[in-house]
């Protein structure tokens, strides 16, 4: 594992472009900090969000996953131009002539993916304590560690969205069919919403059917790991009840993770597949 790790570091090492995306990525997981100074103006009122609670434990786990789960297309780039790469050089090939298999050169690129999602979720806890720490009115050992499972959904969404965007680096070869191709899916999703929406006759059960098979396509499955968090927020949850109120579970669901995982796993067998039965 680790050879073929140090082997795509190597690449990545040597490889601008990636260190620039990589760099600007982790800098905007830093700047999550800076949201502790936004002023926004609400019904004549000017709301500080640090002051409304989005740092407090155990929210800030909620709330920072989500946001820098928002950032993964830098890394998505980065994972896709790896394969691009490999094409546009032919580093591929003389990988295979060096003596790599098609089954190691694909576990190579997935360990660099477990690696990505692993920092970043070491780094998003940094930040997040560190800002809890210092912003959060509930310091309390219990409250630190409590809602830590957003931390696990957010590695495991990061694990299957850039397995996902691994393989259409593969079967397309260029980095901006890939992001074409990842955009393309998920206007299929959105599309599919939509048109189950109106086959279905009966409104009251048309959102849950609908939702039920929604539950397990790939980017669906990988949303719904980590819920919206704005409506947790006191004010928020105020202007619903005089609105009328709602409810909404915002737990990391084990059935969402297995999904997901089970996609993480499609994605790379079909790698695998797709490399071993083409002629390079």
């Amino acid at each position: 594992m680790l050879r073929l790790l140090s082997i795509e570091l190597h690449k990545l090492k040597h490889n601008s472009a990636s260190k620039g995306l990589i760099i600007i990525y982790f800098g905007l997981l830093v700047s999550i900090a800076l949201i502790a100074a936004v002023k926004i103006p609400f019904f004549g009122k000017t709301i500080h969000l640090a002051e409304q609670g989005i740092f407090n434990f155990p929210y800030i786990w909620h709330f920072n996953t989500y946001v820098a789960a928002t950032l993964k297309f830098f890394l998505l780039l980065v994972i896709v131009s790896m394969m691009a790469n490999e094409y546009s050089n032919k580093t591929l090939k003389q990988n295979l002539i060096d003596g790599l298999s098609k089954k190691q050169f694909v576990l190579s690129k997935f360990y660099t993916v477990i690696v990505f999602a692993a920092i970043s979720t070491i780094f998003v806890f940094i930040v997040s304590l560190v800002l809890g720490l210092f912003y959060s009115d509930y310091k309390e050992f219990s409250n630190i560690t409590s809602d830590l499972e957003y931390l696990v959904a957010f590695f495991v969404k990061l694990v299957g969205f850039f397995s996902f965007g691994l393989f259409l680096g593969i079967l397309v070869k260029r980095a901006a069919f890939a992001i074409g191709a990842m955009v393309i899916w998920w206007m299929i999703e959105g599309a599919y919403w939509l048109i189950a929406l109106w086959l279905f006759k009966d409104a009251k059960e048309a959102m849950v059917k609908v939702s039920n098979a929604m539950f397990w396509l790939p980017l669906e499955a990988m949303s719904n790991l980590i819920k919206e968090p704005g409506s947790k927020l006191g004010i928020v949850k105020n202007l619903a009840k005089q609105m009328g109120g709602f409810t909404k579970s915002y737990e990391v669901e084990v059935a969402t993770i297995l999904i997901v995982l089970v996609w993480t796993f499609i994605f790379i067998y079909l790698s695998y597949t797709l490399l071993k039965k083409r002629d390079l």
